[in-house]
């Protein structure tokens, strides 16, 4: 396992307050009747920020290894985001009207992605921080969306006619 140039508790602050800049984001959505909400954009905040912790711990890591010039692992993180949100963009789905749906799936997704990242890159602390953010988020917000706005979203296919 890889260690990190931050201590954990640096790492959770950062994730935090990405988390907590989400969710303000998506409730100001979320009260204008947007489609991308509460869980949307605290995922989409959250996951980018893990995305960009791992892409500065493994460009450092590389750094001290003495490998320098020829190594740029923050390439392989931009291939797999961009690849990712090509993902995101197919789980999207327009239903009637003007009716999006899966949009917290895709910022899920992406979610997954960074995590995926911080795991294939050995920062085992990032992922896992990041991963129990996730879950108080899909959680918590979902309760939050479901008693404050109860609109008639879900998160899935849309209705057969």
């Amino acid at each position: 396992m890889l260690e990190g140039q931050l201590p954990w508790t640096e790492i959770l602050l950062r994730l935090t307050i990405a988390t907590i800049l989400g969710l303000l984001l998506g409730f100001d959505r979320e009260w204008r009747g947007k489609s991308a909400g509460l869980r949307t954009h605290t995922l989409v905040a959250l996951s980018s920020a893990a995305t960009t912790l791992v892409s500065m711990e493994m460009f450092l890591a590389a750094s001290e290894g003495g490998k320098g010039g020829d190594v740029d692992p923050v390439r392989v993180v931009q291939g797999v985001a961009q690849a990712i949100g090509f993902i995101c963009a197919g789980v999207i789905i327009r239903g009637r009207g003007h009716d999006v749906r899966n949009l917290t799936t895709a910022a899920t997704l992406w979610t997954a992605g960074a995590l995926g990242i911080a795991c294939g890159a050995g920062f085992h602390v990032i992922a896992g921080l990041t991963a129990g953010l996730t879950l108080l988020v899909l959680i918590l917000a979902g309760l939050v969306e479901h008693r404050y706005f109860p609109q008639d979203r879900q998160d899935g296919p849309p209705p057969q006619p």
